[in-house]
C-alpha cells in the first residue's frame, strides 16, 4: 500500500513557526492529572503509553527524587483511580521508559546514565534495549552510543526494523533524528545506529528534537510522535510535542506539526525554573473515534494525558 500517501516536506520550521501554525488549529481537551502512588514523595514523569502486559493495563514511569537526576523505572498498573506499583514487577535503574513490540516480543528501552569518561563529576548516558515475552521475563539485550538519547524501534510491515536515532556534537548538533533499517533485532549495532544518515532540513541548528514513539501506519508509513525543543534568551527550555510521518522504503518524511503545548495541560510544579515550559511526548493512543490520547511528562516533575484529534489519520488517507 506504500505509495498511497504523498508526503510533502517544505522548508524547515521553527519553533516559533510551529507555535504560530498550532495556534490555529483545534486545540487538545481535557487534560488529566495521571495519579501515581506508592513511591514516597517522589515524582513520577515522561511516562510511557499504556500498553497491555499479562492482560492488565500497565504504564512504565520514570521515579525521581525532585532534587536528583538518578531515577529508576517502575511498572504501574491501576488500582481505584490511581496508578501504584506492580507487585513484583522488575525495577530498572533507567529515565524515559518507552516500549514496542517485534517478532511478538515486548521491547522495553530507557536511557541509563554513568559517570562521563572525561568530565569531572558530570554525567554520561546511552539508552539500554530489554526484551521478553512480558515485563517479568525482560532481559538487556543492545545498547546504544554513549551520548545518545530517544533512540526508537519501530516493526514495519514486511518484518524488519525501522531505527530512529538521535545523534549529537559533529554529526547531529544539539540533536537530529536520523533513519536505519536493519532485518532483525539481531543487527542492532553501535556502527548502524552511528552510520545512520539523519533527515536533512528538519530541525534549524540552534533547536533540537528527537523521536518518542514510532507507530507503523495502516498504509505502511511510519507516523512519528517526537519532540522539538528550543532555548530562549534567558536559557530556559521548551519543549513540544511534535508529529510526522516517514515513508520506510524511500526515507522522505513530512513537515513536523505540533499536537499540544504546556499549556494545554493543567498547572503543577516544576524540578526546576528553567524546565516549566517541558512537555515530553511519552506515547499515543489512538482511538476508534478519531481522537487520541497524549501520554506525556510535565515539566519534569508530574504525568498528565490530554485528548488531540488523532494526528496520524491524515497520513492514512
Amino acid at each position: 500500500m506504500l505509495g498511497m500517501t504523498v508526503l510533502i516536506k517544505g522548508k524547515v520550521k521553527t519553533c516559533g513557526q510551529l507555535l504560530e501554525e498550532f495556534s490555529s488549529k483545534v486545540q487538545p481537551v481535557n487534560p488529566e492529572k495521571i495519579v501515581f502512588t506508592g513511591v514516597g514523595d517522589k515524582d513520577v514523569y515522561n511516562i510511557s503509553a499504556p500498553f497491555e502486559d499479562e492482560g492488565e493495563q500497565v504504564i512504565a514511569g520514570r521515579v525521581e527524587s525532585r532534587d536528583s537526576e538518578h531515577s529508576s523505572v517502575y511498572f504501574f498498573v491501576q488500582r481505584n483511580g490511581e496508578w501504584v506499583p506492580r507487585e513484583n514487577a522488575p525495577v530498572f535503574e533507567l529515565q524515559d521508559p518507552f516500549y514496542t513490540r517485534i517478532a511478538g516480543e515486548l521491547v522495553l528501552g530507557g536511557v541509563q546514565i554513568f559517570p562521563h569518561s572525561t568530565i569531572e563529576n558530570a554525567l554520561g548516558w546511552r539508552t539500554v534495549f530489554y526484551k521478553g515475552k512480558n515485563i517479568a521475563s525482560l532481559k538487556e539485550f543492545a545498547k546504544g552510543p554513549d551520548g545518545m538519547k530517544d533512540l526508537r524501534l519501530v516493526e514495519l510491515a514486511d518484518g524488519s526494523i525501522g531505527v530512529l536515532t538521535r545523534p549529537q556534537g559533529e554529526k547531529g548538533g544539539r540533536g537530529k533524528i536520523g533513519w536505519a533499517r536493519i532485518s532483525s533485532l539481531e543487527e542492532l549495532t553501535l556502527e548502524v545506529i552511528n552510520e545512520a544518515p539523519i533527515f536533512e532540513d528538519q530541525f534549524i541548528d540552534e533547536e533540537w528534537g528527537g523521536a518518542n514513539e514510532p507507530h507503523l501506519l495502516v498504509n505502511d508509513l511510519v507516523g512519528v510522535l517526537g519532540h522539538v525543543a528550543s532555548f530562549d534568551a534567558a536559557g530556559d527550555r521548551h519543549y513540544y510535542p511534535m508529529v510526522f510521518a516517514l515513508d520506510p522504503e524511500t526515507g522522505v518524511f513530512s513537515d513536523m506539526e505540533l499536537i499540544a503545548t504546556r499549556s494545554n495541560f493543567l498547572p503543577g510544579a516544576s524540578k526546576r525554573p528553567d524546565l516549566v515550559d517541558v512537555v515530553f511526548s511519552g506515547g499515543i493512543v489512538r482511538k476508534a473515534d478519531g481522537t487520541a490520547d497524549i501520554y506525556a511528562g510535565i515539566s519534569d516533575a508530574a504525568a498528565q494525558k490530554i485528548t488531540i484529534a488523532d494526528p496520524f489519520l491524515q497520513y492514512e488517507q
